[in-house]
């Protein structure tokens, strides 16, 4: 049994609660107008192509900015970059309904998809930062709230166009109070410089004008193992959201309400898996809790696929939902420790990598079923749980489990927010 880990300083606490309410607020923005994307496709008289293909500047913005954010964590900190960073994020949402064209609008998600990406980054750096001064497991539960606040910003949207809210009203109210609320959580956000917390020495920043290290040999395969364990969960939780729907109303032959559980139960356990996956990871470490994940996603999606009923389907995605659920966070922190790269490059490019699977996984799950069956194209799902079981023994965990790492001490009380640079 692990030692218990001392009580967190209070500024870490703080800290946590900030953290937590980025990764929340991150989710409700775009989440808040999901629901009301047909009113913006009717007003501007687009097909479903063009709205598509608006929507696909999105994930196209993020690999095209997405590793900028290290430069922009260095120089502002990532507590700052998380924080003022949604509030643009915010004004850009808020700024869709007023698209005059489809040009604007595809250029505003294309806006919307760089700042996204590049947010995710900063707080989930940030989130690292909290989780090294508990010197327990804690990311977890972050990426648990980025659920739920999608969840919560689709009700609020739904909510929004129930009543006849005018969108623009809606996204500007709505994006006016979580931009304040994101400015709030920077007071609260930890102080100093990125490195703080480690308890490892870490390497000096290069000197101004120095040539750039480049990042050691021994960091790129384990770089490259963690982002194709990045990818395969990007494959397994794109399944129930792309092909659940269709995968119970083709091949089990459900209605059209029936057919939308799938996602339902993916999303559910992926949640609650999220929630308590902490103390898991802290009792078996990264690596176990992996593998054991590996293990249900093979198993649960191989039953689904090979008993087409709707209880077993129910059951093979929710297996997925509950063993996908802590991988990514996982494989965000191994590559955060990778020693010989500079902080923030691994983080990122393994964040990079997850999109580019979120992209990739439609596209060939698609191919191959139209190619042969969709039963036939989520067996890639089922590989990817076998790739995850035989990938994730290269997932280290502390010295006796990552609860060893001892609590920062707290720093001096501060009135502003962090010490970085202007922003």
């Amino acid at each position: 049994m692990p030692t218990p880990s001392p009580a967190a300083p209070p500024a870490a606490r703080r800290a946590r609660v900030a953290v937590s309410t980025v990764f929340f607020v991150n989710a409700v923005l775009y989440a808040n107008l999901v629901p009301r994307l047909p009113e913006i496709k009717d007003r501007l008289g687009l097909s479903n192509a063009e709205l598509g293909t608006a929507i696909a500047a999105m994930p196209l913005g993020a690999l095209a900015a997405g590793l900028l954010a290290p430069a922009l964590i260095q120089r502002l900190g990532s507590a700052k970059v998380a924080s003022f960073g949604l509030v643009l994020l915010a004004a850009t949402v808020a700024c869709l309904p007023l698209a005059p064209a489809w040009v604007a609008l595809a250029g505003l998600m294309l806006v919307a998809g760089a700042l996204d990406s590049v947010i995710d980054v900063a707080q989930n750096a940030h989130g690292f930062r909290v989780q090294r001064a508990y010197g327990r497991s804690i990311v977890n539960a972050f990426h648990g709230l980025w659920s739920v606040g999608a969840v919560v910003g689709g009700l609020l949207g739904t909510a929004a166009a129930g009543l006849g809210v005018p969108l623009p009203v809606h996204l500007a109210v709505t994006g006016g109070v979580f931009a304040v609320v994101a400015v709030a959580t920077y007071r609260f956000m930890l102080p100093g410089p990125e490195d703080a917390e480690r308890t490892a020495p870490v390497e000096p920043a290069p000197r101004a004008g120095a040539p750039r290290r480049r990042p050691s040999g021994r960091a790129l395969l384990p770089l490259a193992v963690l982002g194709g364990l990045a990818a395969c969960g990007a494959f397994v939780e794109d399944a129930g959201s792309s092909w659940g729907a269709l995968f119970l109303r083709g091949e089990v032959g459900t209605d059209a309400a029936t057919a939308g559980l799938a996602f339902v139960a993916l999303s559910v356990a992926m949640t609650v898996g999220r929630l308590t996956g902490d103390r898991a990871v802290d009792r078996f470490g990264r690596r176990r809790v992996a593998l054991v994940g590996g293990a249900g996603i093979a198993a649960g999606m191989g039953l689904a696929l090979a008993v087409p009923a709707v209880a077993t389907t129910l059951i093979g995605f929710a297996a997925a939902g509950l063993g996908v659920a802590t991988l990514v966070p996982a494989v965000m922190h191994a590559a955060d420790e990778l020693p010989g790269l500079p902080h923030g490059v691994g983080l990122t490019v393994v964040s990079w990598l997850l999109r580019v699977g979120f992209l990739v996984s439609p596209t060939v799950v698609g191919l191959v079923a139209d190619a042969t069956s969709l039963r036939v194209g989520l067996l890639g799902v089922v590989l990817a749980g076998l790739t995850v079981l035989a990938l994730g023994r290269f997932l280290v965990d502390a010295p006796g489990g990552d609860h060893d790492a001892q609590p920062a001490p707290e720093p001096p009380p501060t009135t502003a927010g962090p010490a970085t640079a202007p922003f």
